[in-house]
C-alpha cells in the first residue's frame, strides 16, 4: 500500500492505494508545528476507522507548499511506518518544465500538471481552488508551461471581513441576484460572480494567448460551486493531486528497477 500526502496551505490530505485502487482519504488542517507523535495519534485513529493497517503500508509520497511542515512529516514516516518517503520536487515529477525559474514551480502544480498529462487530455488549463486560486497551464507538449496566481476565495472574504469593520465574513455560496438587497448578498455577489469573471476571463485569455481551446479541469473545495455555473469549466476533479502523486510513485518505483 502507499500513503499519498498532500501538505496544502490550508489543508493536509492523506490517502491510501492499493495499486490503482483508492482505500481511503482523510484531511485536517494544516498547523506547520504539528509534531511527529500529532500525526501519528491522527493516521492511527484513522487508519483504524477505516480497518486499515499501516504497518502494511510499503512506501510514502509527499507533495509539500508548506517547508516548515516538512521535518515533521518526515520524522513521523521514519518513527512510526519505517520509511523513507518521497519528498516531491522539479527532479521527481516527469514532465518538463517551460519557465524562466523552474525550481519556483510549487510542488502541487507539478503533480497536478503530471495528472493532467496521465489521466486527461492536453493542452488543458487546470484551476486550483486553494489558498490561492491558481491556473495551471499545461501545453501540447504535455510540458508544464505556467499560469497565473489569483489570491483564494476563502482568502478574499477573510481579508475583506477583517479590513472593514462592518462587513460580515459571509459564507462562499452563489446568491439569488447579482444585485444585492442586504449586505450579506451583496458581499455574496461580489465573491461568486467576481469570482466567476475572473474564471472565465483569466481562461479565455490563455487560450487566446496559447491560440487553442485547452481542456479546462478545476478541483479543489469550491470547484463543484462554480461548475454548474459556467461553460468554461469541462470537468471537476477532487482527486486530481492524488492521481499525480500516484502516478509519480509509479514513474519513481520504475526508475528505481
Amino acid at each position: 500500500m502507499l500513503l499519498a500526502i498532500d501538505i496544502g496551505n490550508t489543508n493536509t490530505v492523506f490517502a491510501v492505494y492499493s495499486g490503482e485502487k483508492l482505500l481511503a482519504h482523510w484531511r485536517c488542517q494544516t498547523v506547520s508545528t504539528r509534531s511527529v507523535d500529532e500525526y501519528a495519534a491522527f493516521l492511527q485513529g484513522v487508519f483504524s476507522l477505516d480497518k486499515l493497517d499501516w504497518k502494511k503500508l510499503d512506501d510514502v509520497i509527499i507533495s509539500s507548499v508548506v517547508p516548515e511542515a516538512d521535518f515533521h512529516i518526515k520524522k513521523f514516516c521514519e518513527k512510526y511506518l519505517k520509511k523513507k518517503p518521497i519528498l516531491v520536487g522539479l527532479d521527481q515529477v516527469p514532465i518538463k518544465v517551460d519557465l524562466d525559474r523552474p525550481e519556483e514551480v510549487g510542488a502541487d502544480r507539478l503533480v497536478n500538471a503530471l495528472a493532467i498529462k496521465e489521466f486527461y487530455k492536453v493542452p488543458a488549463i487546470v484551476i486550483d481552488f486553494g489558498t490561492a486560486t491558481t491556473f495551471d497551464v499545461i501545453d501540447a507538449k504535455g510540458r508544464y508551461a505556467g499560469g497565473a496566481i489569483a489570491p483564494g476565495i476563502n482568502l478574499s472574504v477573510e481579508a475583506l471581513h477583517r479590513a472593514a469593520a462592518k462587513l460580515p465574513k459571509v459564507n462562499v455560496k452563489k446568491p439569488k441576484s447579482v444585485i444585492g438587497k442586504n449586505t450579506v448578498s451583496a458581499i455574496q455577489s461580489g465573491i461568486f460572480f467576481g469570482y466567476l469573471g475572473l474564471i472565465e476571463g483569466i481562461v479565455a485569455n490563455i487560450s487566446k494567448e496559447m491560440g487553442a481551446k485547452p481542456f479546462v479541469i478545476a478541483t479543489g473545495g469550491l470547484a463543484s460551486l462554480f461548475d454548474p455555473h459556467t461553460k468554461t469549466i469541462q470537468a471537476v476533479d477532487d482527486e486530481l493531486t492524488l492521481k499525480g502523486l500516484l502516478r509519480i510513485y509509479q514513474h519513481h518505483k520504475k526508475r528505481k528497477k
